[in-house]
């Protein structure tokens, strides 16, 4: 049963890159990546509920489908519905030709594709092949607006990831080549495996291994201070690739980092391992504090907000226990729901305004009141207020923190997110507070947003609402699971 599920899946995105390029009418490609995507979400959903807390090999053991590749599966599947349903509005705004869409939505349909292989890969060696893939189709998502500040962030995204992909690589051939002292020239390359000669291998070669792998990921996962391809893709990208890339991609380049900490955490160089990327989840946490209260861009300040959340992440992650690691999964959640409405916003504003300056943008809510309410509320949510789920993962992690005795982490942390907050919510009250009063708002230079525009940002506002005030029992549960594969108690 899991693995038909798993290849339905595989079956229905693939089918939609490759309908959305035959397609007679850019129509059938839209259709048909929303339609893939809602069935991505209902079958992965699925897979939540029947995989056991071990996890499930198959298929010559390349792939893995255990809780926590589940887990990034359920997030990236809510981010590609979502994504899928706003590209419909937000691209016939643009006016852009039926063959650019039929190009874009193939495109976006395998960018998808590749995201839902690489956090079910077995084999740590094709997880990193999956992850380079998507660096390359991402690239070209990027690129396809029509400016020069596109191709010049796409430029900019593939060297910088190039870079960290192959420190990555280096790190992934020595985690190999340390096991060829225990199990000889030729074993079986997996995670399980990797796990099997942790204890066993010098664990000076596995830490200089596991520090090569988290620079290498964490530059795709956008951790300071190899985060600078972030903030321009991100930006510069069309919204619903930049969703993807916050709210997918993020997940799946950090499920990579926690496997390999898993590995380390069964040798004597755990905790170097973990103080390893504590300190890079703090770095993020101040790059994104100070970038944030100088920014100017609308969408790069929502890229820097990616910066701050998935270095809390990697905080909860490094921190450890049942505390920390639960904290960094309902995070991981409410990341992409989050930031896939600020997104959401930031396209409207652009297009609405013509502007992707801040200074530019005033008084939204008089013109656009339901989806000013709804952005302004993701933003709340954004910087982790209460009632939001994002404060409860947070609080969950500083307690994490406490508990595995790094209180100066979880200080800063705090600071942090103070300066943050004043810095995100005050661009924020400046376009929509700041300036006349529009008398007459909804005159004719005011163009109605299409549903397919506001209907997304409303929904995960309100998901993310609902997890604020009520944190499942099961996903408790669920994580707790999660958090003991990698030694919390």
């Amino acid at each position: 049963m899991i693995w038909t599920l798993i290849f339905i899946i595989l079956a229905v995105t693939a089918a939609a890159a490759l309908l959305s390029i035959v397609a007679p009418r850019p129509v059938v490609a839209e259709s048909a990546n929303q339609a893939a995507a809602a069935i991505d979400l209902v079958l992965v959903l699925w897979l939540l509920i029947i995989v056991p807390s071990r996890g499930v090999v198959g298929v010559d053991s390349l792939l893995l489908v255990d809780p926590f590749g589940v887990w990034v599966l359920v997030c990236l599947a809510v981010v590609y519905l979502f994504a899928t349903v706003y590209a419909r509005g937000y691209l016939r705004e643009q006016g852009r030709s039926p063959r650019s869409l039929k190009v874009f939505y193939s495109l976006f349909a395998c960018f998808a594709l590749i995201m839902i292989l690489s956090p079910i890969q077995n084999n740590p060696g094709l997880y990193w092949v999956g992850i380079d893939l998507t660096t390359l189709v991402s690239a070209v998502l990027v690129g396809l607006e029509p400016n020069r500040r596109a191709i010049e962030a796409a430029w900019k995204y593939l060297v910088v990831v190039a870079v960290g992909l192959s420190l990555a690589l280096i790190g992934t051939i020595l985690f190999y080549f340390a096991g060829t002292f225990i199990r000889g020239e030729n074993y079986p390359m997996t995670w399980a495996s990797f796990e099997a000669i942790a204890p066993k291998a010098d664990p000076s070669l596995l830490l200089v291994a596991f520090l090569l792998v988290l620079v290498g990921f964490g530059t795709k996962a956008g951790l300071a201070p190899m985060h600078t391809w972030l903030p321009d893709a991100h930006s510069e990208g069309p919204t619903p690739v930049s969703v993807m890339l916050s709210g997918g991609l993020l997940n799946c380049a950090m499920l990579g980092i926690v496997r390999y900490l898993g590995v380390l955490r069964k040798t004597s160089m755990g905790a170097d391992a973990s103080r390893a990327l504590v300190i890079l989840g703090v770095a993020s946490l101040v790059v994104a504090a100070l970038f944030i209260t100088r920014q100017r861009g609308i969408k790069r300040l929502a890229a820097y907000s990616s910066v701050e959340h998935i270095g809390i992440i990697a905080l909860g992650f490094g921190f450890g226990g049942v505390l920390g690691t639960v904290g960094a999964l309902y995070q991981m959640l409410n990341h992409s729901l989050t930031k896939s409405a600020v997104f959401f916003g930031a396209g409207n504003a652009i297009e609405s305004y013509g502007t992707r300056q801040i200074a530019g943008v005033r008084r939204i809510a008089d013109r656009f009141p339901v989806m000013g309410a709804a952005w302004l509320a993701a933003a709340v949510a954004a910087v982790g207020a209460p009632p939001f789920g994002l404060f409860l993962s947070e609080l969950t992690i500083a307690r994490g923190g406490i508990v595995s005795a790094n209180p100066w982490a979880v200080g800063v942390m705090g600071v942090a997110l103070i300066v943050i907050f004043i810095g995100f919510m005050g661009h924020f009250r400046k376009m929509f507070f700041a300036g006349p009063r529009h008398h007459h708002p909804h005159d004719g230079s005011v163009h109605a947003l299409p549903i397919t525009s506001v209907a997304p940002m409303l929904v995960a506002v309100t998901i993310v609402l609902v997890l604020g005030v009520w944190w499942p029992h099961p996903l408790w549960i669920y994580f707790t699971h999660i958090a003991a594969t990698f030694g919390g108690r």
